[in-house]
């Protein structure tokens, strides 16, 4: 055998004992490709089942219910022992020229009781009464006893009276009113008293008159008030 003959045996070993001759070599791991679906699906079955045992699921709320409608308050009906009274004018009868003393009485009183008297007229043509306008006749009756000169208040319907019938007096007329160039009068105050006279002129400003009296020597008109006279007679037109 020649020196190339080895070599060649020597660098080309046996094929068959090549196999044992070879290192094994370790074989490749597997790759870890995560949780399967399959898994997964059992595992949130799992918590699912937990989650029902730990809290279980709370019953639904119940509607809040809807507020009732707002009830209206009954108006308060004043008691039946304790009648509520308008204001009213009553009349009272006095004394025939103590008309103006009595009205001063009362309202002296009233202040000193705190009564309820919201006005006393005392109209000048009306003798032997005046006018108090209050609320309770019986609290008035109460505080007129003992007033000097008060015959007591007008009962009935005459009692009560309206207060259209007493405008007139609120709103006192002027003291020449009725009274007419020409009209004969009589003279009631002043130093010509009892005498007549024919009117000549008339001033409303003033309320006042000038006449001519009929039995003076000497024609003189002189100026009077109106409430100084009296006519007797109107001048016929």
């Amino acid at each position: 055998m020649t020196g190339e003959d080895q070599q060649q045996q020597t660098a080309a070993p046996d094929e068959g004992t090549a196999p044992a001759a070879r290192k094994a070599e370790p074989s490749p791991e597997p790759k870890d490709e995560g949780p399967s679906l399959s898994d997964l699906g059992a595992a949130a079955a799992v918590e699912a089942e937990r989650a029902s045992q730990v809290a279980p699921a709370a019953p639904p709320a119940a509607p809040a219910p809807a507020p009732a409608p707002p009830v209206a308050k009954a108006a308060k009906e004043p008691e039946p022992e304790e009648p509520v009274y308008a204001n009213t004018i009553f009349a009272v009868k006095t004394s025939i020229g103590h008309e103006r003393i009595v009205a001063d009485a009362i309202e002296n009183k009233a202040m000193r009781k705190g009564s309820e008297i919201f006005g006393i007229l005392c109209p000048q043509p009306m003798r032997g009464y005046i006018f108090i306008e209050a609320r309770n006749p019986d609290a008035l009756q109460e505080l007129l006893k003992g007033v000097k000169k008060v015959r007591g208040i007008v009962r009935g319907e005459g009692g009560i009276i309206p207060m259209d019938q007493i405008e007139h007096f609120l709103a006192p007329k002027p003291l020449v009113s009725g009274i007419v160039e020409g009209n004969i009068v009589e003279l009631i105050a002043g130093p010509f008293k009892g005498e007549k006279a024919r009117v000549q002129q008339i001033d409303e400003a003033k309320e006042e008159i000038t006449v001519e009296l009929f039995e003076a020597m000497i024609s003189i008109p002189i100026t009077v008030r109106g409430d100084h006279v009296r006519v007797i007679e109107k001048e016929l037109k």
